[in-house]
């Protein structure tokens, strides 16, 4: 049980691939039932969410209950502090959300959030706490945020304040964060309307503008395909009385008139919405919420599987056609390596073309890793398209290293994003590769599938299907995995264009023990999670 949780990162990610759009017809009925257990929930909000949650207003928070969640809530003055004598709690603005899903300190927000398990505002709770961590996290800017500048076709643009481009930026970033943590769900609750007296008509057309974006477009152009991510327009719900967002007849509904601002649903002296607004909005989400949880819960995909079509041959760089990576700017795909480690004290994991040791050329891969006790790191990179590598019989590189005995593993995620297939091989680093650089060869038949996938331990079959390639570094039980290695001049073997007098004799490939038996494999799972390669259009 030395090595495999560096594997886990990406193995429940690029398969989940459906229509990215949440209103889009489901591959799978629906369900629109409670979960059969009670599920922690956290509501991030100000004063519109906590008159939206009060049993005498919105009655949110019973009819959570009712449907076996199990609600807490943050509000003004909770939480870390944010630096400038407030908390984090206090700032829940569209830009602020940067701050909570994309800073320095997201790892200390959200451990607060995750933890968390009080009230900050007045709800009837009527179940108890059944223990762990929030596993949906619901988040909310207040009407304030529907005075967009701006025109309602801005495209994203970092900017200051609320406009219409600041604020798709906004949400494009934190996707990075969600897609990261597919263990949570995450449920944006858009923004309310303002009443007509508060705001333009201009700006009232951008807030319906972007509401729109937000619930059609914004998971779909950043091609964005994990079921954890949803969105409820609770502005469309208030702005008029046959505006509606919600689960009818087996379908999601998503329908308004030309109304963009709360004339029918605002309270009757300022903008919060009224009771009768929010018993509405509290009726439409909660079978929504269950579809999403559902969803998430299952695994579903939401977009369709890729067309055959899809999958192209790799371009080839010019006078190298089997060079995947040499780090000298002669790489497929530019080497977008990325790292992901377990989230436990004490790891680190830098991966990232460096000059002070090279194989051949300038730059070689360098990886400085430190992976505590049962904890995993890993060095990805990701393909744009599917690549065809069936022209060669496996992988090479050349390896340096700070010391022998090293366990690492290479890893080749194949298939097709619907049906994701993942192979791997173990190895130490050997002794030659301390003084100098030695020249590994993996076939093809030497990467065997990962114990937890049907087919288990049969040979690599789809080279001609091939989504990404990793090098994974893991802690052992009881002992953690520290040292830097150089990777260099990543290529097909097996081909002719590959000269064989650059490298030295193959060394050989060192293989360590095999994968953790099934059951440890699964409780490793549950406690590290997984992580999605994200890609932005």
């Amino acid at each position: 049980m030395k090595r495999g949780l560096a594997t886990l990162v990406l193995v429940l990610v690029l398969f989940l691939t459906a229509e990215a759009s949440p209103s889009s017809a489901p591959q799978r009925a629906d369900n629109p039932n409670p979960p059969d257990h009670t599920v922690k929930l956290i509501f991030i909000h100000h004063s519109s969410g906590e008159n939206w949650l009060a049993d005498d207003n919105g009655g949110l928070g019973i009819a959570l209950g009712q449907n076996n969640y199990f609600v807490s809530d943050t509000n003004y003055g909770w939480g870390p502090a944010y630096g400038d004598g407030s908390t984090i709690g206090d700032h829940t603005d569209i830009p602020d959300w940067l701050s909570w899903f994309r800073s320095d300190r997201t790892a200390e927000y959200m451990q607060a959030v995750f933890n968390e398990s009080g009230q900050n505002s007045s709800y009837t709770r009527s179940l108890n706490d059944p223990g762990g961590e929030n596993q949906i996290i619901m988040f909310k800017s207040c009407f304030p945020n529907s005075n967009l500048e701006g025109n309602p076709g801005d495209p994203a643009a970092p900017g200051d304040g609320l406009t219409v481009g600041n604020a798709k930026y906004v949400y494009n970033e934190i996707l990075e964060y969600f897609a990261s943590r597919p263990d949570k769900l995450f449920i944006v609750i858009t923004a309310p309307p303002l009443i007509m007296s508060n705001t333009s008509p201009e700006a009232a057309a951008n807030a319906r503008a972007f509401n729109n974006w937000l619930y059609n477009d914004w998971l779909a152009e950043n091609n964005y395909t994990l079921p954890n991510v949803a969105v409820f327009d609770f502005y469309n719900v208030l702005t008029g009385p046959e505006n509606h967002h919600r689960f009818v007849d087996g379908q999601i509904e998503h329908v308004f008139d030309e109304r963009n601002t709360s004339n029918y649903h605002a309270s009757s002296d300022d903008d919060h919405p009224s009771a009768k607004g929010n018993r509405k909005a509290t009726e439409e989400f909660l079978p929504l919420l269950n579809v999403y949880y559902h969803r998430w819960a299952d695994g579903q995909p939401t977009r369709p599987p890729f067309a055959a079509t899809e999958t192209q041959v790799p371009p080839a760089a010019s006078g190298t056609p089997d060079l995947i990576a040499d780090f000298d700017g002669n790489d497929l795909s530019g080497s977008r390596w990325e790292t992901y480690m377990g989230e436990t004290a004490g790891n680190s994991l830098t991966c990232v073309p460096a000059s002070d040791a090279a194989h051949t050329g300038t730059s070689a891969l360098k990886v400085d890793f430190n992976v505590a006790a049962g904890s995993w790191g890993t060095c990805v990179l990701s393909f744009e398209t599917v690549q065809d590598w069936s022209d060669g019989t496996g992988l090479s590189f050349s390896l340096h290293s700070s010391r022998s005995g090293l366990p690492y593993s290479v890893i080749v995620y194949t298939g097709s994003p619907d049906a994701q297939e993942t192979y791997l091989d173990y190895a130490d680093t050997p002794q030659d590769s301390t003084g100098g650089w030695a020249s590994v060869e993996i076939p093809w038949s030497e990467f065997t599938r990962a114990d937890w996938e049907t087919g288990a331990g049969t040979p690599f079959d789809k080279p001609g299907q091939v989504l990404e390639i990793a090098f994974g570094f893991d802690g052992s039980a009881d002992a953690s995995n520290s040292g830097t290695v150089w990777i260099d001049d990543i290529r097909l073997a097996g081909s002719a264009a590959v000269s064989t007098a650059e490298s030295p004799t193959p060394q050989p490939n060192g293989h360590g023990s095999g994968l953790p038996c099934m059951g440890s494999l699964l409780v490793l799972l549950a406690m590290a999670g997984s992580t999605w390669i994200f890609r932005r259009k």
